[in-house]
């Protein structure tokens, strides 16, 4: 039989909208309703007969039929059936159209589309049949367009990683489609978003609500991709021009795109693929392989020495000596958050004073060599204060398609150190822009002032005896050691976190100042004040004016975070989002150490936990039901192990990771405890059988079924205890050849008869081995030939006694 009607689990429109004129009088009209259906590929057809009532129930889910031979049509005895029919595919057959993209669901967006760049229409063409691509890139926009919206309109947003990395490759890909295959003005693709309201608005009243967010967010990721992919258009194409003949583009210019320019590689496949090229996959792995090699030796290097771009003595004191003045870094606070809530950053151009090379100063680097770069201002943040250094590249102004990546940022006697490996000469006096990493930048931002929430909510929990002792703040997470007088508590974790959130939740400004040490040193309650600070010195204080906790026995500071800090913090406390705990262990005696993430990472690492948590309660509902099965027991008990390792080894909130650990530890002893008794149960049923069988023996030899050698020394144990003064020994027989062997000898034949010695002669004639004590003794062999191994046991036996 074959299915006639399959209902789907998601309808994305109410009953009541007209997306599909059909399907809108379907579900009014009392009166039956004939569907002409679409021909099959096969050329048949449905000849579908609906009323709205068993429509409406189709939309709801709960109603298929099926066709029987004859033709009639049966209901199936499950309702609940599941296709994956979503709404377009539905309206695709209602409306007896090709695909997807030819239903009312996307013909206004196509048609905004058509009118908002020109050209010819979308016709549906693919293949060799689309010239240029261009119907593909109408339905690559239309999708796209539709996705962003939705997506910005739930609160997430373009970003570096998770569902956020993913948004933003889409964006940047609908981007590169308007842009290169429809030739559409800067802006296109924000202004398509109307007509994503008009289709999807009464569906989602998100939709209407944020209609301008939505816009204001892709025009802004959009205008930065432009400039990027103009950039990046002008690289690739100088690069073909340069390339010998040869299909492969080279690895090192698409990775330098990659980690430079945030170009997906995939994009980059695509734009040189329509010239005939294909990217070098397998010499871009080795270059990621390498590159992450080399990050792991030069972040251990730089933990043993130092960066290898550090200024020497002799260099440092040269500069001195010729006046050079030290680099101003004030760039790197220059930043702003705008009321769409993104921070912009503002450009910063330098000049080159010097170059530092093999550790001496120089005018000039050739092009492929490793060098520091010093200049009279930056906008790049060097890693001091426990903050990570920035990332990013240089360009030669007038020279936009040659960038010279920064891989680390140092300071050294107040001269800022950006290390380059220049793909051209590099002299001294060149002007060079600056393009600071803005997510990572921004990352390191919000972990920043997540670590200042943090130290205050650990004070405000474990009281003020609890002292920062040392900090690291990443991109991807931070690290956060403290003194500590007790261990701290589950409990006292998940208030350490309430009281962050709280923090995050009142989106709190962050007052950030410059003033004399003398006079930061007497703010009440003012933390950190063992370390040396410059003077003046730089001043956070988080929902509280510097002015306010600097006025004479104020107590603002001992109510909210002020620390000194030289580091880039938000300018509000919402962007942090949240903040996960996800480790925290004692280095030494009163010494802790926290390792947590916040935004994206955090609200995944507590999915992740509740995850786990279910899996964690199935489970425990299966062991404590219990089983009369030693390999049901077993096989939970494996499951409770598996289960343990994960939660021990997943980022999770560490609160909740203890928890579950608990549980599982008591679980592990519940199945342990289960298995142990049924192993004694089936060990004494077999041994009673055995006893019945040698009654009265001095020495018991034979064979029994056993699952392992646990339980075959359990059998041998209670023989023995049911048989005083007898010597067992038992084989056990594997479906995979191994054969088990278990003994206990009688006290009293000691020490003529060794238990070890027994096992070991027998499991030696089987070509294996064996070890114990004179008393009790196990081992494995692999034989075909038990009675041979039966008789070996005997004459053994009969040669001691």
């Amino acid at each position: 039989m074959s299915l006639g009607l399959l209902p789907f689990c998601c309808v994305a429109a109410p009953v009541e909208s007209p997306l599909c004129p059909f399907l809108h009088a379907a579900l009014l009209l009392p009166s039956p309703v004939c569907v002409p259906s679409p021909p099959h590929q096969d050329g048949s057809a449905l000849g579908l007969r609906l009323t709205s009532t068993s429509l409406a129930c189709v939309l709801g889910g709960g109603w298929c039929v099926a066709r029987e031979a004859d033709g009639s049509l049966r209901p199936l005895p499950q309702h609940h059936v599941d296709t994956g029919m979503g709404l377009e595919r539905l309206v695709t057959v209602l409306q007896s159209k090709r695909s997807n993209y030819d239903t009312d669901l996307f013909t206004p967006i196509l048609d905004a589309i058509h009118k908002g760049c020109g050209g010819p229409g979308y016709q549906g063409l693919v293949g060799e049949a689309d010239v240029r691509s261009v119907n593909m890139a109408y339905r690559v926009v239309a999708d796209h367009v539709r996705t962003l919206s939705m997506c910005i309109a739930d609160g997430v947003y373009p970003g570096m990683s998770g569902a956020e990395l993913v948004l933003r490759r889409i964006l940047r890909r609908a981007v590169r489609f308007c842009s290169e295959v429809l030739h559409a003005p800067p802006g296109f693709l924000a202004s398509l978003v109307p007509a994503v309201v008009e289709v999807l608005g009464d569906a989602y009243p998100e939709l209407r609500k944020n209609t301008d967010q939505i816009m204001n967010v892709i025009n802004d990721n959009e205008a930065a991709f432009l400039s990027s992919l103009l950039r990046g258009r002008r690289i690739i194409d100088r690069t073909l021009q340069q390339m010998a003949p040869s299909k492969l583009f080279p690895a090192e210019v698409a990775w330098s795109l990659y980690g430079n320019l945030g170009f997906p590689l995939d994009l980059i496949g695509l734009m040189i693929e329509e010239k005939g090229i294909q990217l070098d996959w397998a010499a871009l792995d080795q270059l990621a392989q390498e590159d992450a090699k080399r990050k792991a030796r030069t972040q251990q290097a730089e933990q043993l020495e130092g960066s290898s771009v550090r200024l020497d003595v002799h260099s440092l004191a040269q500069l001195q000596r010729d006046g050079v003045p030290a680099t101003d870094d004030s760039p790197k606070y220059t930043y702003t958050l705008g009321q769409d809530g993104r921070y912009a950053f503002s450009p910063c151009q330098a000049t080159v004073l010097m170059l530092y090379k093999d550790q001496s100063l120089q005018k000039e680097v050739g092009a492929g060599q490793r060098c520091g770069v010093l200049l009279d201002r930056t906008s790049f943040y060097a890693e001091q204060g426990g903050q990570a250094h920035d990332r990013g590249y240089l360009v030669r102004l007038g020279q936009q398609d040659v960038l010279f990546p920064v891989e680390s940022v140092q300071l050294s006697g107040g001269y800022v150190i950006h290390e380059v490996t220049a793909p051209e000469t590099l002299q001294a006096g060149d002007r060079v822009q600056l393009f600071v990493d803005e997510a990572q930048r921004l990352a390191c931002m919000v972990n920043h002032t997540a670590t200042h929430l943090l130290s205050f909510a650990l004070h405000r929990v474990l009281g003020d005896q609890t002292e920062q002792r040392g900090s690291h703040v990443t991109a991807e997470q931070l690290r956060f050691d403290f003194s500590t007088q007790a261990p701290v508590t589950t409990q006292q974790l998940q208030e350490v976190e309430g009281v962050i959130q709280e923090v995050v939740d009142q989106n709190e400004i962050v007052y950030m100042a410059e003033v004399p040490l003398a006079l930061a040193s007497g703010i009440q309650g003012l933390r950190t004040m063992d370390e040396v600070y410059p003077d003046p010195v730089r001043v956070v204080s988080v929902g509280v004016p510097v002015e306010s906790a600097l006025m004479p026995n104020s107590q603002a500071a001992m109510q909210t975070s002020v620390e000194l800090c030289c580091g880039t913090h938000l300018l509000q406390t919402g962007a942090v989002q949240d903040l996960t705990i996800t480790s925290e262990r004692q280095l030494v005696k009163g010494i802790s150490r926290i390792i947590a993430l916040t935004g994206e990472q955090a609200k995944q690492a507590r999915e992740v936990g509740q995850s786990l948590a279910k899996e964690v309660d199935s489970l425990s509902a299966r062991v404590k039901q219990g089983s009369s099965s030693l390999s049901e027991v077993q096989s939970l008990s494996k499951e409770v192990g598996y289960l343990t390792e994960e939660v021990s080894s997943t980022a999770m909130p560490q609160w909740q990771r203890r928890e579950l650990q608990a549980i599982l530890k008591a679980l592990q002893r519940t199945a342990n405890t289960a298995i142990r008794k049924l192993e004694i149960s089936q060990a004494a049923e077999k041994a009673q059988g055995l006893l019945e069988k040698h009654t009265k023996q001095p020495v018991i030899i034979d064979t029994i079924p056993a699952d392992s050698l646990s339980i075959l020394m359990k059998v041998v144990n209670q023989l023995c205890d049911k048989s005083p003064g007898a010597s067992v020994l038992l084989l056990s027989p594997q479906v995979s050849g191994e054969v088990l062997c278990a003994c206990q000898v009688s006290k009293n034949a000691l020490p003529m008869f060794s238990a070890a010695d027994w096992a070991l002669a027998v499991c030696t004639h089987m070509g294996g081995n064996a070890g114990g004590s004179g008393i009790v003794a196990k081992g494995t062999g692999n034989t075909k030939d038990l009675q041979g191994a039966l008789t070996a046991a005997l004459e053994f036996a009969r040669s001691r006694l």
